[in-house]
């Protein structure tokens, strides 16, 4: 019997289109379905959209629209990187859906019968970039870290609170008993000093009258639950949760992707409201870096967002995921500027993977010696270690120095010098250890680079080999 996998990107708020940060996060989600699926699992694999709170509440102002029709609008904005980054994903959730909603308040009720919902006055610094409140000594200048140039809100008022507080133990104890529970180590080592430090109990309810767009809280009409506590409730009311209780026991624990910015939500406040509720906490979270543009970060305002729909029309799906597994730390902050795309496009990919395959087949074709091969399905320990630990940098690299080596026996062997000299077994022996090693190629490429994996084979397993048009046309 299959295995059952699940994993999770966050839910990108729809205040804005999509950029090429959440485009890195779900490739890299991808990727590890993909790769999971291959190994025979049964792959359950969810992203969707952030809809509630003050942001979009905000913006749907702006442009005079019902923040429902607002949310429809760029919920389908995302739903169609589906097709543009040729993404394999299961599930798409909107924390709008009713079942969602529902799961809301049913996880709400948990958390209340165990004691952890209290309401009280409270005033807090409150930034709406990361829809968080901030404590004085992660202000820097008296701002958001993250967003510098948003004024911080003051909110004073009467709302529901969920005590964070009383969770300082049970997570230090559960850190303690999953050492690989944040990958990577430096970001599970921030954690753990960050829950060490204690925890302050955080606002999870909004006044209606203020912001009425969220969901209402149970038995309170007055209030609507705070956009966090509601939408962190997606990663396990996509899977039916609570009324669908075998799937949800099929799939859960799983592993969830998340910036950096999502860490404390992602492995502090999201378990603790697990244990609160008696749900097995999450599996494992891997956290990624940011892409940055020119050393600076990416913003409206200085003119450097990179739209993936765009990179991905003029340079193809397969060349930006390339570029973003191979080229971007898994961990770190890493550079993106259209200069170095194409520098990587035109050195690995035209040059490199595209040349190799339009070569080898072109050797082939012109042999006129018939050769055939199946498929390969064989699994590569080494790699599948470096995608399980979501280096996927390094896998890429492993899999270029495989593609080198290819080269390096057509170099060494000349086979049109073969078939100058009529050397026909020793032309075919050549000829069959490239093909067997571009077949093997494209099996390991799958998960990363699934067109080009397909076209790979396709050419490689035909009756007849011939070279076809370019992967990677040469750019203009």
């Amino acid at each position: 019997m299959a295995k059952k996998f699940y994993i999770t990107t966050t839910l990108p708020y729809v205040n804005a289109d999509p950029h090429i940060g959440f485009a890195l996060e779900i490739i890299q989600a991808d990727v590890i379905a993909r790769h999971q699926r291959q190994l025979g699992d049964e792959v359950v694999f969810n992203t969707g959209t952030d809809e509630h709170g003050v942001k979009i509440y905000r913006k749907a102002l702006e442009a005079k629209q019902d923040p429902q029709v607002y949310a429809d609008i760029y919920a389908a904005k995302f739903d169609h990187l589906k097709q543009a980054l040729n993404l394999s994903y299961t599930n798409f959730i909107r924390t709008t859906d009713d079942n969602h909603k529902k799961a809301a308040a049913e996880f709400w009720q948990l958390c209340v019968k165990n004691g952890d919902i209290e309401k009280k006055i409270s005033k807090i610094n409150y930034c709406s970039g990361c829809e968080l409140e901030k404590t004085a000594s992660e202000l820097v200048d008296g701002c958001c870290p993250n967003h510098p140039n948003l004024k911080l809100e003051i909110i004073e008022e009467e709302n529901y609170f969920f005590k964070f507080s009383r969770y300082a133990k049970p997570l230090l104890e559960f850190y303690e008993k999953n050492p690989d529970f944040v990958v990577p180590d430096f970001r599970f080592n921030e954690i753990k000093k960050f829950v060490q430090s204690g925890l302050n109990d955080f606002s999870i309810s909004r006044l209606k009258q203020k912001m009425p767009w969220g969901i209402p809280v149970p038995n309170d009409s007055d209030h609507v639950m705070y956009v966090w506590f509601d939408a962190l409730i997606n990663y396990i009311s996509t899977l039916g949760w609570p009324k669908a209780k075998a799937n949800f026991k099929k799939f859960w624990p799983g592993v969830q992707v998340a910036g950096k910015d999502n860490l404390r939500q992602q492995s502090a406040m999201w378990q603790a409201m697990l244990m609160s509720a008696g749900l097995p906490n999450s599996k494992k979270i891997f956290i990624h870096g940011f892409i940055v543009s020119g050393n600076q970060k990416m913003s409206k305002s200085l003119g450097n967002v990179v739209n993936p729909f765009e990179l991905v029309e003029k340079y193809g799906t397969d060349a930006l995921r390339y570029y973003l597994l191979r080229h971007i730390n898994p961990f770190e902050d890493s550079d993106f500027t259209i200069d170095k795309f194409e520098q990587a496009y035109t050195a690995d990919l035209s040059n490199g993977l595209g040349n190799l395959v339009s070569r080898v087949a072109g050797l082939i074709e012109q042999s006129g010696i018939s050769i055939k091969q199946d498929k390969q399905d064989k699994q590569d320990k080494q790699c599948d270690k470096l995608i399980q630990g979501f280096l996927f940098d390094q896998a890429l690299k492993y899999i270029w120095e495989k593609i080198s080596k290819i080269d390096g026996l057509i170099a060494q062997t000349k086979p049109w010098v073969l078939a100058k000299e009529g050397k026909t077994k020793e032309l075919e022996k050549v000829l069959l250890q490239a093909l067997d090693g571009i077949l093997e190629i494209s099996h390991l490429l799958v998960p990363f680079l699934p067109q080009t994996a397909e076209k790979i084979e396709k050419i490689f397993t035909a009756e007849v080999i011939k070279k076809g048009e370019p992967l990677f046309p040469r750019l203009s």
